[in-house]
């Protein structure tokens, strides 16, 4: 009885290309190279734009709307965001997505233009930007709560 041919390694039967039988990209080199940096390219933009906006990843995290868990991985390069998150991302950080994706430099004092921007006073401390992100979950009816409960608190009333 004739014996079945032999099984080629697994290796051999992998279906993820590798640098021999990879086929040429379409894509330009210098787009190749963009893309291929990207991860680092945005966690570096992401932590330098987290800490000018004075976050904790978990604040940001918060903010965006995704765990805590997957806001560190992006910001090690382990993940991209979704279009859609990195919209958001961009809307919290104050920062624009030319200089999340690298495009442009912001440079560290500065905001992205276009960026909401926080009357002076407002937002100096943790405290102060963490208690401003929770007003802004609210609705109208808590917040006129809140405002009058504030009025009571502050002297001279």
């Amino acid at each position: 009885m004739p014996r079945a041919p032999a099984k080629p390694p697994a290796a051999a039967r992998s279906r993820r290309p590798t640098e021999r039988n990879r086929k040429p990209s379409p894509l330009p080199r210098h787009i190749e190279v963009r893309q291929r940096r990207l991860p680092v390219t945005l966690s570096a933009a992401l932590k330098q734009a987290r800490k000018r906006a004075g976050m904790t990843q978990a604040e940001a995290a918060e903010g965006i709307g995704i765990a805590p868990e997957v806001y560190e991985r992006m910001e090690r390069g382990g993940v991209l965001p979704s279009g859609p998150t990195l919209l958001r991302m961009c809307l919290i950080l104050g920062s624009g997505p030319h200089e999340l994706m690298g495009f442009a430099e912001v440079e560290p004092g500065q905001s992205a233009p276009g960026a909401n921007t926080v009357p002076p006073g407002l937002s100096d401390t943790p405290e102060k930007r963490r208690l401003l992100r929770r007003l802004a979950r609210l609705d109208s009816p808590r917040i006129k709560a809140l405002a009058r409960l504030v009025a009571l608190l502050l002297p001279g009333r």
